[in-house]
């Protein structure tokens, strides 16, 4: 069984060596919304994939981080990323360009560390992440899969050259986000009572 989640944000960029000439030249904005479709086999203590409201965490904490930001391609023109820092707050930097196909990348592998450094307490099963989807625009969105991934043809996506700039980092709930997904500190979810129905 698949569940869908859906996120939203704004968020501006260029990409680069792109063929239309307004995208790879102006720095210009995009209303994203991602979808982090989870799969398992079995349900959980209540009866569900995986709980939504657990994806209101570190999930959440890490896709917010692009909106009202500024996201670049970490090879991008030096004077380009500095005048970014200078003038935005808010901003991340990548190793790959800010693609709607690399957006997806990044978020598929942002979510993944998180859901493999979760200790899952309600009886989940063999919950994986199956795909993420961005909508850059109301028309064209991109999808990710694992092999997309792991796919060398498309680019590496090591999660130590993702920065977020420290006013993204000041927002989020956990200061120790970033630190423990890149450490591999796992992560624990909210312990469940489980109340049996009575009866008849």
């Amino acid at each position: 069984m698949l569940i869908r989640k859906l996120f939203r944000f704004e968020n501006a960029h260029i990409v680069r060596n792109c063929s239309s000439d307004r995208c790879r030249r102006s720095m210009h904005g995009h209303s994203y919304q991602v979808e982090v479709l989870l799969e398992a086999q079995a349900l959980d203590h209540g009866q569900m994939v995986y709980d939504f409201g657990l994806m209101k965490g570190d999930i959440r904490s890490l896709i917010d981080s692009f909106d009202h930001a500024v996201a670049w391609w970490d090879q991008d023109d030096p004077e380009y990323i500095e005048s970014c820092r200078k003038f935005s707050a808010r901003w991340i930097a990548l190793p790959v360009s800010p693609s709607a196909e690399q957006f997806s990348r990044v978020f598929f592998v942002l979510v993944d560390r998180v859901l493999s450094l979760t200790d899952m307490v309600n009886g989940e099963q063999d919950v994986k992440l199956h795909s993420v989807i961005v909508h850059e625009t109301a028309t064209g969105y991109a999808q990710c899969f694992r092999a997309d991934i792991e796919n060398p043809r498309m680019g590496e996506l090591p999660l130590e050259r993702i920065v977020f700039s420290e006013q993204v980092q000041a927002e989020w709930p956990d200061a120790t986000l970033w630190q423990r997904l890149l450490s591999g500190e796992r992560h624990r979810n909210p312990a469940v009572e489980l109340q049996v129905p009575p009866k008849a």
